[in-house]
């Protein structure tokens, strides 16, 4: 065991002196990516839980839903969450390219023609049909209606913008900031899902956990109680994982739920906002550099399938307490990212 860690300490230090970039890396922050490294942190692991119990884990308590029973994790912290009015609506009643046939150089012309709002062209020959219908479904858009709008409508930084700054619109209590941990990347039982909510001055995260595999449906539902018409995702890569990961879930167990809400992924975002000044945007790099954390003992997501399974294996909750406080942090950063987003695009 001597031998082969200081074959692989031998390797590294080779690797490193071979990199054009090494000065950006420690080399214990370059071990990190090895399975020796996460094979050893999981043995550790078992060691110090080995007679801890789920429920021994803070806020944790078993619940019944109408599929079985599943355990949850409740935690609650204080959150500076704050999104300033900015009268987004009246924003958009002066964003004439919300129209069809209405671009930036047709906007510019009637703007020097003094039609500076969409209302002031039900005044105007040629577009005061399509204003009119506009203005009819005003007041009463849904928050979903005017993400897609406003998504079929990207000409540039301000409209790019204005999917940020729009985020104004609905009660901040519909926002299910979201994240899952699976036993891989398709085809497979979602292992844990968390969402966090804000309550006033607070957030409050929600995890359910499969204890055994049996209890995927229970998770599933548990996750539902949380969602009505009103409710927004946020998430990060969310579009492109987990949101389609759990509607093949559903599909698999044959489960009829409506899962098109309003979607808010911030990894889009991020990459528009911060892209040009972080190395990466990966979640834990946006952490780093825009909010000064580093966590600790993280377990990046390959390593969760081998976790779960020696958590299964051992009956040692050990492997999962790592993993259960990366998915917590996770959707609570999401509501920090989201309000700095806002921040930035209307203030700054």
């Amino acid at each position: 065991m001597m031998q082969d860690l200081e074959h692989e300490n031998y390797m590294l230090n080779s690797i490193l002196k071979n990199s054009p970039s090494s000065e950006n890396f420690s080399f214990d922050e370059y071990r990190k990516v090895s399975p020796a490294y996460y094979n050893d942190l999981k043995e550790q692991l078992l060691v110090k839980y080995r007679d801890k119990k789920l429920t021994d884990i803070e806020g944790s308590e078993v619940i019944q839903t109408p599929y079985g029973e599943t355990l949850r994790i409740v935690q609650k912290e204080k959150i500076n969450f704050d999104l300033a009015d900015n009268n987004f609506k009246n924003q958009m009643n002066h964003n004439l390219k919300l129209l069809p046939k209405i671009g930036i150089k047709t906007e510019e012309k009637l703007k020097k023609q003094g039609y500076d709002t969409i209302e002031s062209l039900l005044n105007h020959d040629s577009y005061k049909r399509n204003a009119s219908e506009f203005l009819e479904n005003f007041d009463e858009m849904s928050f979903s209606s005017i993400i897609d709008l406003l998504n079929e409508n990207k000409y540039g930084k301000e409209c790019r913008d204005n999917l940020i700054k729009c985020v104004s619109v609905p009660d901040v209590s519909n926002f299910k900031f979201m994240d899952i941990e699976t036993l891989g990347l398709s085809n497979v039982p979602i292992i844990l899902i968390g969402v966090a909510e804000i309550k006033g001055n607070n957030i409050i995260s929600s995890q359910y956990f499969l204890r055994d595999l049996e209890e995927e449906l229970a998770v599933l539902k548990a996750y539902f109680s949380h969602l009505d018409e009103n409710s927004v995702h946020v998430t990060f890569n969310g579009k492109t994982f987990d949101v389609p990961f759990i509607k093949n879930r559903l599909n698999y167990h044959r489960l009829d739920v409506d899962f098109d809400l309003a979607h808010l992924d911030l990894m889009y975002f991020a990459k528009y906002l911060w892209g040009d000044e972080l190395p990466d945007c990966k979640l834990q790099t946006i952490e780093k550099y825009k909010f000064g954390l580093e966590r600790v003992d993280d377990v990046p997501g390959q390593y969760i399938p081998g976790y779960y399974n020696t958590y299964l294996s051992e009956n040692n909750i050990g492997p999962m307490v790592p993993i259960i406080e990366h998915n917590r942090q996770d959707i609570v950063s999401l509501a920090d990212f989201l309000a700095k987003m806002y921040e930035e695009v209307n203030y700054e």
